[in-house]
């Protein structure tokens, strides 16, 4: 909340306000003040006290709150109730029509001061822009949302450090937003700033860019401490969207059955909340269950249910992320030409500041697809693009899976220095996971 307005602006309100309801300096003060006491104040040469704001604006018909700094009444309720209406819009999808909503919010919060709101419409704006793939745009939002909130406790601003780093991630800046959520989480715990709502989010957020990074070890942690904080978490959508993640740390332990109980139970959360993004990608890492358990045609269904969802919604890097997904099941159940229009697709829609991973994904994809046609030019060339891709990246886990491959396809065709080369460079990307390639693990919640 702003502060009060000067004196002068107070007086001159109370003034006018007075004017326009007749009312006589003597009417207005009694019987707790005197004229002498009112006129005093409509000149601006005192500052009202709280009490007397209170017994002014009693006297006048007005709340306490549009006599001090001169908001029209109701107006942060009715502000906080459009916020949620443009919260549920971004929920189901329709980033656009979110994006307008939350413009309109975002200039007259500024313009009456309402800083809360101001950090929320912010917020919203940040994850329009994720949603459609402006990740410029969406990290510039995420840092004015934490300007807004620099005097707010810790707890108060992780949404927008969340934000920021989960931008830098979807842009394949994968050390910067590990560093981003590790040090929040640090200083949280560290800090006693047990927030249970708070640390889920940013547990949630950090096994996406682990598991990328190979960091298994962490990722693993990380899922059993968003288990652990999801009962005392009050939002649902936040435990949804934890069990989504958690999904993926399962996976990489070959816990199949689990990770599809917890994609189901984050299913029935976004549909009971009808957060349509979010649903869709509970669809995408469904698919990706079947696909690890060799059941193809289940998986092929969920992955293209996924990317209509997403297509609709213009979630271009999730779509984007699916699409390869779903080309990688095509590939294994013999539709290689439609996987690689399907792939081409993708790159058509993506640039190397934007998207790089899910790049990197789908040269080494179009590689092993040109191996099968026995074109191994065509396959180096796509293993080389993904690697260049990956190291500019960190994915230390893919890289060495790519390195692998380029290194078998160049003794394959002779070129035995060359394979060595590759298979050297592989190996010095297989560290120890959640080690040397990031720094000491931050501190641990009391759970």
């Amino acid at each position: 909340m702003a502060e009060r307005d000067d004196p002068e602006v107070i007086g001159r309100r109370v003034q006018q306000l007075r004017a326009e309801r007749g009312l006589t300096q003597r009417q207005l003060a009694e019987p707790a003040y005197t004229p002498a006491y009112v006129s005093t104040l409509e000149a601006g040469r005192v500052r009202p006290s709280d009490d007397a704001l209170r017994h002014l604006a009693e006297r006048l018909g007005v709340g306490f709150d549009e006599l001090a700094t001169g908001r029209p009444a109701r107006l942060a309720t009715d502000l906080r109730l459009r916020l949620t209406e443009a919260q549920r819009t971004l929920a189901v999808g329709e980033a656009e029509a979110a994006a307008e909503q939350y413009t309109a919010l975002l200039a007259e919060a500024r313009e009456h001061q309402l800083v809360e709101a101001e950090a929320v419409a912010l917020l919203g704006l940040g994850e329009c822009g994720i949603d459609t793939g402006e990740l410029t745009e969406a990290r510039r939002y995420f840092e004015l949302a934490e300007r807004a909130l620099a005097d707010a406790p810790l707890p108060a601003r992780v949404p927008a450090l969340r934000g920021r780093a989960v931008s830098h991630y979807l842009a394949g800046e994968l050390r910067y937003a590990v560093y981003l959520l590790e040090s929040t989480l640090d200083e949280l715990n560290r800090g006693g700033l047990h927030d249970p709502d708070a640390l889920l989010l940013l547990y949630a957020a950090v096994i996406g860019p682990y598991m990328d990074m190979g960091a298994h070890a962490r990722a693993a942690q990380a899922a059993e401490y968003a288990l652990a904080l999801a009962p005392q978490a009050g939002d649902p959508a936040l435990v949804a969207r934890m069990h989504r993640s958690v999904a993926r740390t399962l996976l990489a332990e070959g816990r199949i059955a689990e990770a599809d109980a917890s994609l189901a139970k984050a299913a029935e959360l976004y549909r009971q909340l009808q957060i349509r993004t979010e649903l869709a990608n509970c669809h995408w890492m469904r698919g990706y269950v079947y696909a690890q358990n060799g059941e193809l045609e289940r998986a092929e269904a969920e992955l293209r249910e996924a990317r209509t969802m997403l297509t609709a919604q213009r979630a271009a890097l999730y779509t984007s992320q699916v699409a390869v997904e779903l080309a990688d099941v095509l590939h294994r159940r013999g539709s290689s030409d439609e996987a690689a229009a399907l792939l081409h697709e993708v790159l058509s829609d993506l640039s190397p500041e934007r998207g790089a991973l899910h790049s990197a994904a789908a040269h080494r994809l179009l590689g092993i697809i040109a191996e099968d046609a026995r074109d191994t030019e065509a396959a180096e060339e796509h293993y080389v693009r993904a690697l260049s891709l990956l190291e500019r990246a960190g994915a230390a886990g893919d890289l060495a899976d790519l390195c692998r491959l380029l290194g078998d396809l160049l003794r394959r065709t002779g070129r035995v220095e060359a394979a060595l080369d590759a298979y050297r460079t592989g190996l010095g990307h297989r560290t120890a996971p959640g080690t040397t390639t990031l720094g000491p693990a931050p501190a641990q919640p009391p759970l």
